[in-house]
Parts: structure tokens; sequence; C-alpha cells
């Protein structure tokens, strides 16, 4: 198995409790050049498993880290469950994403530098952009387990596509994008399979996700005029809806109801602005539901499933199954 070339950034100005002034970060690949995902360092690993860090955590032992790295982006997943205090420090030349698929704290604060500091307890679902030279600090005492994906894009490839889409780059604190978070999340699925990902795959992900970024500046946080997409306060409502009604069956004329369109042309716009119809973007937000009450470990498969909203714990079974590779028995193991 050989390595890719090493991927390195150069923090400064982090607080004495930081990382060291530098860090390398090793990147795993297939023989054929394929990106591989790769455990990062965590309280039962060596340094020498480590895949990329992004950010610097203390303390380090409370999470578990998994990325990999590619054409200038370095994807990594870091699961906290811990209820204990829990810093995120980054500064470095390179932009920051970060995703925060599940997460609420009982206090903590996040500070980017060029935008007012926010104390927002439940943060999941939420988006944040730190450019590169700026700033970033996040303190949590975590009410539930935390799970996020830290992306950071190489300013040589990410300035091209911001040259192309004239608007500035700017710090932003907890916003939505709902087309910028499906490919985050399509990053996610290669973390978390355990299969070879395909290198193709990761670049053309890797190249979306830089463009859209790009273009965060038009609007007011949500991509500006795709064609044919819902426009922002329409994607705010729906998906809204979605997330207040996940154990119910939702039809697609309420859906279109709401964005005051017919069923017709909301179906196709909304596809065009999330990336999957309706009725599945409805079940995947259903089984990250599914996830989190898993970890928690205080209900049974069967009862998780019709609180869900599955009418038979097989039908849960199966499209929890189709949707991560695990069944809910397995990925509860897994916890372990």
């Amino acid at each position: 198995m050989t390595d890719m070339p090493t991927i390195s950034a150069t923090p400064s100005d982090v607080p004495n409790d930081g990382p060291p002034n530098h860090t390398t970060f090793g990147v795993m690949s297939a023989g054929d050049g394929s990106p591989r995902a790769r455990p990062s360092c965590s309280k039962r690993r060596s340094a020498r498993d480590c895949g990329p860090q992004v950010v610097a955590i203390s303390p380090p032992d409370l999470v578990h880290r998994y990325s990999m790295a590619a054409g200038g982006v370095v994807v990594e997943l870091v699961e906290a469950k811990s209820h204990a205090r829990i810093e995120y420090r980054y500064r470095a030349s390179s932009h920051l994403l970060v995703a925060y698929v599940e997460g609420a704290r009982r206090d903590g604060e996040t500070i980017v530098e060029g935008r007012a500091r926010s104390t927002l307890r439940d943060f999941a679902n939420k988006l944040t952009f730190v450019p590169a030279g700026h700033n970033y600090f996040e303190a949590h005492v975590p009410r539930t387990p935390t799970r996020a994906l830290f992306v950071t894009l190489d300013p040589a490839v990410f300035e091209a596509a911001a040259a192309v889409a004239g608007v500035p780059t700017v710090a932003r604190v907890f916003f939505a994008n709902p087309m910028l978070w499906v490919t985050v999340m399509k990053l996610r699925g290669l973390l978390q399979n355990p299969h070879r990902v395909d290198r193709g795959y990761f670049d053309a992900l890797a190249t979306v996700l830089v463009h859209e970024i790009a273009q965060l500046g038009r609007g007011d946080g949500a991509l500006a005029s795709v064609k044919g997409g819902l426009a922002s306060w329409q994607q705010r409502v729906v998906a809204t809806y979605i997330e207040e009604h996940l154990s119910e069956p939702i039809s697609l004329a309420r859906l279109a109801e709401l964005a005051h369109l017919s069923t017709y042309h909301f179906s196709r716009a909304f596809k065009q602005s999330f990336g999957m119809p309706p009725h599945r973007y409805h079940t995947s937000r259903r089984i990250e539901h599914g996830k989190r009450l898993l970890e928690a470990r205080t209900r049974s498969v069967t009862d998780i499933g019709l609180t869900l909203g599955f009418s038979e714990t097989s039908a849960f079974s199966a499209a929890f199954r189709k949707a991560t590779g695990l069944t809910p028995t397995s990925y509860h193991r897994s916890m372990d």
C-alpha cells in the first residue's frame, strides 16, 4: 500500500494549549491512488496510525476521528460522546467548513474571527465557514453526543472557483444551506463506507463542494439562483416542516402547499435544491434521528422504528440498512 503525498498546514497564533506550530497530515490511499478512510488519532490508536487531523481538540482522548484527503480537500469526521467540556481550535492557511451532523450543548461558545460570538445551544444540521487565516474557537459542554465533519480547502483550489463566483469570501457561523449540506453528507458517507473509496467520486464531490462554498456570498446564505430550484425561504420552510414531522407521513401536496407551488413544480424544484426527492430526504432525516436514538441505548430497535413512523421493525431495518450499510442492531453494537 502506497501513501499519497502528505499534506501540511502551519497554524499561527494558536493559543498555548493548542497544537504544535506545525502539523503534518498523513494520508492513506489504495495502491491505485484511491483515497481510503483512515482513523485519526484517538485514545485507542498510536500516532503512527493517525490520518489527517484538521482541528486541534482538547482533551484529545474524548473524541474519535476518521479522515481522508485528496485533491486539496481534507475531510475529517469527529465523534464525541463524553459530557465533559471539549474545545476545538483552528487557524491555518486553508479554508475550513464545519458541518454539525449532531450536537447540543448545555454551555459553551463559538467564536470565528470577523463574526459575533455565538452561544447557540442546539446546532445540529448547521454549518460554519472559517476563511483561511481566521481564528476559530469552539467550546462545548455537551448535552448530547456530538458528531461533526471538518473540511479544509486548499486556497489554490478554492480561489479559482471564488473568482468565477465573483463574491467575497467571508466568515459564517451556524448557517443553513440544503444543497451544500447534501454534498457534505455524501462526503461523510464515503468516510463511513468500509469499502474502498473511488478516487474519481471523491474528487467530483470535492469539486462540487468547492464551487458551492465559493457561491455562499450570494443570497442570504443559501446557494443563489439555482435554475429551477427552490428559493431560500422555501427551502427553510419545507426542511423545518420535515424535521418537525419526522415520524408522520408527509404528503407531497402538503410540502408543495407550504412552498406555494404546484406538486409538479415543487417536486422538480425540491430535487434540484436538495439533491434528492422529498420522500427520500424525509427518510434520510428519519434514519439520522434513528442513529441518535440507537446511540442513546435506552430503547429497543422495535420501539425506535415505531417512534420514527415505521409500521414494522423489518421496514425500519431495511431502510436503515439501505442508508448506512448496517442493520440497526449492527449499528448499535458498533457503538461499543
